[in-house]
């Protein structure tokens, strides 16, 4: 038979036992809650929400226009503006001119305006082989053109071209350069 002092002293291990398996669980969760704030914390304050490989697409009448895939995606808390990092950007094939291939290290995206700016490093390419380099380039959704007051490098085939400024028209494809223009036609390959 249990004496009155060994019942005692079993409670008192027990209650002992369940108040530190109290404290362990609310500790751990506690530390749990600590580590959300803090990665909660790393995001700038203009920054409501950032996403990693993000992809957007822009539709007209049933139809994709272009889509746009991301490494990260960070919304801004007015919800206006989308910064991007790690940009690829094609536009759909257009009949004959083919589609359009863009990269750039980041970028801006308006969710208002449709409007894209690209930054750093933005490489074009399209269906018929022309390619352009520059540092920045917007697309402007309202006129589907792509629009820069920067210096733009511009090959197709023979032809390299350097020129400041350039509009060029995603639907045609038809580029407009706007000053100090200097190109070179490279002597065509012997067969």
């Amino acid at each position: 038979m249990l004496s009155l002092g060994n019942i005692r002293f079993v409670l008192a291990i027990l209650v002992t036992t369940a108040i530190i398996g109290i404290v362990v669980t609310i500790s751990l969760k506690g530390s749990k809650q600590a580590q959300l704030e803090s990665v909660h914390l790393q995001l700038p304050q203009n920054i409501d929400v950032a996403l990693h490989n993000a992809r957007f697409t822009e539709m007209r009448d049933g139809t994709p226009v272009w889509e746009l895939v991301a490494e990260k995606a960070e919304y801004s808390k007015s919800g206006d503006l989308v910064f991007l990092d790690g940009i690829r950007m094609e536009f759909a094939n257009s009949g004959s001119a083919g589609n359009i291939n863009v990269e750039a290290s980041k970028g801006e995206y308006s969710t208002k305006t449709r409007d894209v700016k690209l930054r750093g490093a933005v490489h074009m390419t399209t269906g018929s082989g022309a390619r352009f380099k520059t540092e920045s380039i917007d697309y402007l959704a309202a006129k589907s053109e792509f629009r820069t007051a920067e210096q733009v490098e511009f090959q197709q085939q023979r032809l390299t071209l350097v020129a400041t400024g350039m509009e060029l028209d995603v639907k045609d494809q038809k580029a407009k350069f706007l000053k100090s223009i200097d190109a070179t036609v490279a002597a065509a390959k012997k067969r």
